[in-house]
């Protein structure tokens, strides 16, 4: 019986909170048990307490509490629906998922308590906690997913929490709205040691396409990503992951994207990639490209290459050295060469709809080298800045784009 025929059949429950009552007794500890162990402990109890339950009502009671004590309860029959890319409780009994880029209500019955006792059953091994103390908080679930939470008062409406969740299968630059050419083009910038920023508002895909285009590093070369939440997947085989880490209960031991900069930059990296940059990790990425560090990735949230150039220059500014704007100007000129951007259309779709290189010039500004037409990436002039890594022709790759 599929899980959506399971979760209309009726059940009782009385039934359901009698075996929860039954599980707090009982001699073992449900949590360290898989979850088929799991079942077949609940299925025993059931027998024993309703013996004559109908079998529809069996699956879903047992679904229901095998959810409740190892996942995430009324959401779980969401995660396992591959094609829900988020989902978002906006409080008791209202519930959102995204497929495929548009959101949809769907039916769920979970109250406040619910999901307060969701979220801290993920947060609590991770030493962090949710309370009205602490209404707000971040965390990875096992699978990768995101998860955020707030709390009343800051939440009025009652709890509500978001949960992103990642594909396993990499998406390629083709699903971005890119002919052969152009992808060709992409790659061509990525072997050529250009240092890449993609940037696009949230939820636009900006994450996806830093990773579709890192698909294109050689796999002899050693990268280290830099992320808040582990997102990226990598292919290639020689890859040093590192995760910020927030403060914990106490509020301490925390680790930020800035700490981990520094840290990658004393592990021989060939390229750095830098999940996501919001903070005055900003400057340190900036001194990485500039140190060597040719063909870094990035990403940052901005409506367009312009405005992503400011963003990073007053990102730059809040760190902890007092530089001039000038100085920082200078660092962003030479430190980066083009700006991907990335859209999400009203019907979903993830597009790049510019590509931007910087002028050589003193102020940072950009010109567009393609820029989306009528549905098409069109070629708009050629770029002005060299490979850095000479061996990879660009004016040939260009010249093949433009056609």
């Amino acid at each position: 019986m599929s899980r959506a025929v399971r979760d209309a059949a009726p059940h009782d429950p009385a039934l359901r909170a009698t075996l929860q009552r039954k599980l707090l007794d009982a001699p073992f500890d449900p949590a360290l048990l898989e979850r088929p162990e799991l079942r077949a402990r609940l299925a025993r109890m059931l027998r024993e307490e309703a013996p004559l339950l109908a079998p529809a009502t069996v699956d879903v009671v047992l679904d229901e509490l095998v959810d409740d004590v190892g996942g995430l309860g009324p959401l779980e029959p969401l995660l396992d629906d591959a094609s829900v890319t988020e989902i978002m409780v906006n409080g008791p009994n209202r519930v959102f998922v995204e497929r495929a880029g548009r959101l949809v209500e769907v039916a769920c019955q979970i109250d406040a308590a619910t999901i307060v006792r969701i979220v801290e059953r993920v947060v609590a091994p991770l030493g962090l906690r949710l309370d009205r103390s602490s209404p707000m908080v971040d965390a990875r679930l096992a699978d990768g997913s995101r998860l955020h939470a707030v709390l009343p008062p800051l939440a009025p409406d009652g709890p509500c929490v978001s949960i992103r969740r990642f594909g396993a299968r990499a998406v390629p630059l083709s699903a971005f709205g890119l002919e052969r050419e152009v992808g060709s083009y992409f790659d061509a910038l990525v072997r050529a040691g250009w240092n890449l920023v993609v940037s696009g508002a949230t939820s636009s895909g900006k994450t996806t396409c830093c990773n579709a285009l890192a698909r294109a590093i050689d796999p002899a070369e050693r990268i280290v990503t830099i992320e808040e939440t582990a997102e990226l997947q990598l292919v290639q085989p020689h890859v040093v992951r590192l995760e910020a880490r927030p403060a914990n209960a106490e509020g301490t031991g925390a680790l930020c994207v800035r700490d981990l900069v520094r840290s990658a930059l004393r592990m021989r990296p060939d390229r750095i990639v830098v999940g996501e940059v919001r903070g005055g990790e900003a400057l340190d990425m900036l001194q990485a490209c500039n140190t060597g560090h040719d063909g870094s990735l990035s990403t940052v949230h901005a409506n367009s290459p312009d405005d992503a150039l400011a963003r990073i220059e007053t990102l730059a500014l809040c760190s902890d050295v007092p530089l001039p704007l000038p100085a920082i100007r200078q660092q962003l000129v030479a430190a980066i060469d083009g700006i991907v951007q990335v859209r999400r259309g009203l019907d979903g779709r993830r597009v790049i709809t510019a590509v931007a290189e910087l002028g050589t010039g003193g102020d940072a500004r950009t010109r567009n080298l393609l820029t989306r037409v009528d549905g098409r990436l069109t070629a708009c002039s050629p770029p002005d800045r060299p490979a850095r890594r000479p061996e990879v022709d660009l004016a040939r790759e260009w010249t093949s784009c433009a056609r």
